[in-house]
């Protein structure tokens, strides 16, 4: 074995069963191939790990490796088969490549890197001179040691949520961390059966730890977590609530606009984004505009002063005091004469419960929320997803926080 045969040997972290054969060069298709030869006298059945003889030679197949000075590497060999008296004639396990794969362990770890940095699979693809289906090939493959390796024994606050898919009225429900922020399991739709889909993929020892659920007022998460995490407090997402409250404000607004335009009054005219922000949070051309609309006497207004006023629930530390401050806030909002703010404030009423669990627990969707521009970018890049699979996939792949690299061989 020459200099340059022990060189790439080296490289490639071979043991004593493998030696390099032959590297070819190629300038004209700028690729090397590296050969490689077993010399191994022991054989061992992949599947039982027992010892056994030699039945013959693979036919000869090509590894995908990390270029070399920008030359695209290949690596390849024929593999023994060996015949395990218990599992029949199987081809042996080699130490640079993952079973059934196309790629050598090194590439699949770079891959996996380029992937995550992208957060493109099409730029991804392009600079590692990969088609889609080998780029998926290695998301599939990261995705599953990354699950099979994932440690949830911790796991005592997660979130229900919603996320859109593909076109139309189509979604999918993720089972979240919340404490580590990362995405544990994704179902299709968001009916119980899908909710009871992701409790499911937790263990039933890991289930009984949860101490806490964050999730929207959606019937079917709550049966769901009945179920399956009995124990578990149920915490209505603040997030959720200011949606709902917010949609309410927009109701009076749209109904009072159409009144007040009847009789040639245009105050309301183009004011929408004014009553769903925060006054602090609106630019300084829009201040002024705002706050003679919030001094006036419209019922616009009272309806948005009811939902700012509403935002003090969350401030507190306790839930009696919460408590007492919903039944005080309660009354103002019936007694508001504003249909959609009433509507709003019974369905708080009927879930006051788990309102009130936030005092304690202090957990709302909002990792689930942070996960939107990731989930949104997923969507674009791919334009469109063909298969709930691939969509599942990908947001585990970017919003798993996964320990997806092979045990590449050391050196």
């Amino acid at each position: 074995m020459n200099e340059l045969h022990t060189h790439y040997r080296l490289l490639l972290g071979l043991d004593s069963h493998w030696e390099v054969q032959e590297v070819n060069l190629s300038l004209e298709d700028c690729r090397v191939e590296i050969v490689l030869e077993f010399v191994g006298r022991e054989l061992v059945c992949p599947d039982c790990g027992q010892a056994s003889g030699r039945h013959d030679l693979a036919p000869e197949r090509s590894w995908r490796h990390l270029d070399t000075m920008q030359f695209e590497t290949a690596i390849q060999a024929r593999v023994p088969r060996c015949a395990c008296a218990k599992c029949g004639v199987k081809t042996i396990a080699v130490p640079w490549a993952g079973k059934h794969s196309r790629f050598t362990l090194m590439f699949e770890a770079f891959a996996i890197r380029v992937l995550q940095a992208c957060n493109n699979v099409k730029q991804a693809a392009e600079l590692l001179g990969l088609n889609w289906e080998s780029v998926h090939t290695i998301v599939e493959r990261g995705v599953a040691r990354g699950l099979a390796r994932r440690q949830v024994d911790q796991v005592a606050h997660v979130g229900l949520d919603e996320k859109s898919f593909g076109h139309g009225q189509s979604y999918v429900s993720l089972l979240v961390d919340l404490d580590a922020s990362r995405v544990l399991e994704v179902s299709k739709d968001r009916t119980t059966e899908s909710a009871e889909q992701l409790w499911k993929s937790l263990p039933e020892s890991q289930r009984q730890k949860v101490q806490a659920v964050a999730m929207d007022m959606s019937s079917a998460y709550e049966e769901a977590t009945r179920q399956f995490a009995p124990q578990a407090e149920i915490v209505h997402d603040k997030f959720h609530v200011s949606k709902h409250l917010n949609e309410a404000v927009d109701q009076v607004r749209r109904l009072e606009n159409k009144d007040l335009k009847s009789r040639g009054d245009d105050r309301l005219k183009r004011t929408r984004q004014l009553w769903l922000f925060r006054e602090d949070n609106l630019s300084e051309e829009h201040v002024a505009r705002f706050g003679d609309l919030r001094d006036s006497d419209l019922k616009t207004a009272r309806a948005w002063a009811l939902k700012e006023n509403f935002r003090w629930f969350w401030s507190y530390q306790y839930a009696g005091r919460a408590k007492t401050f919903f039944q005080e806030w309660y009354g103002w909002a019936c007694r508001s004469r504003l249909p959609p703010i009433i509507k709003v404030a019974k369905m708080l009423k009927r879930r006051l419960d788990n309102l009130l669990t936030y005092m304690r627990h202090h957990i709302t969707n909002a990792a689930t929320e942070g996960f939107n521009s990731k989930i949104q970018n997923i969507k674009t890049s791919a334009r469109g997803f063909r298969s709930f699979a691939n969509y599942r996939l990908r947001i585990l792949f970017y919003c798993g926080k996964l320990d997806m690299m092979p045990a590449c061989p050391s050196h």
